[in-house]
């Protein structure tokens, strides 16, 4: 990894601010999509906040070629946000569960996130939200790869 990769640089910032805007939006677009005794809490605020991380760590890096690399970036980061949001969403699940008494081991518990993370997977097959995500992760790479 070059020098470079760890230094701050415009196309980071403005992907980490856009990405994490996207991942707010797409939450607010999965709301509907749950059961509705679902408790939100701290939902889009982690989603953003992990938005956030993966435009400046993945599409930040990505965006210093031309319009392919943004655009390769850009799908790259879609991918990054859905799986880090899942395993973050599963596991604040598997945590609720477990303070239910809903497991009676904690390998239980640890095997319980992929079963979570998979039936999560669910709400991610509406369009609506498919657009959000990859729509919102290339056009955030494409205006990040104009500042880089």
């Amino acid at each position: 990894m070059p020098l470079t990769d760890s230094m701050p640089t415009a196309a980071k910032l403005v992907s980490a601010i856009l990405l994490a805007a996207v991942a707010w939006f797409a939450c607010d677009a999965i709301r509907p999509l749950l059961p509705e005794q679902t408790q939100f809490g701290w939902f889009n605020y982690l989603g953003a906040g992990i938005g956030l991380i993966v435009g400046w760590r993945v599409i930040g890096r990505r965006v210093q070629g031309g319009m392919f690399e943004a655009l390769s970036g850009g799908l790259t980061g879609a991918a990054a946000l859905v799986f880090w949001n899942l395993l973050a969403q599963s596991f604040n699940q598997m945590l609720a569960n477990a303070l239910s008494r809903k497991y009676s081991g904690p390998l239980e518990g640890l095997v319980g996130v992929f079963y979570i993370a998979v039936d999560y997977t669910q709400y991610l097959a509406d369009l609506r939200v498919l657009a959000i995500i990859i729509g919102g992760s290339v056009l955030t790479a494409l205006v990040a790869n104009r500042f880089a």
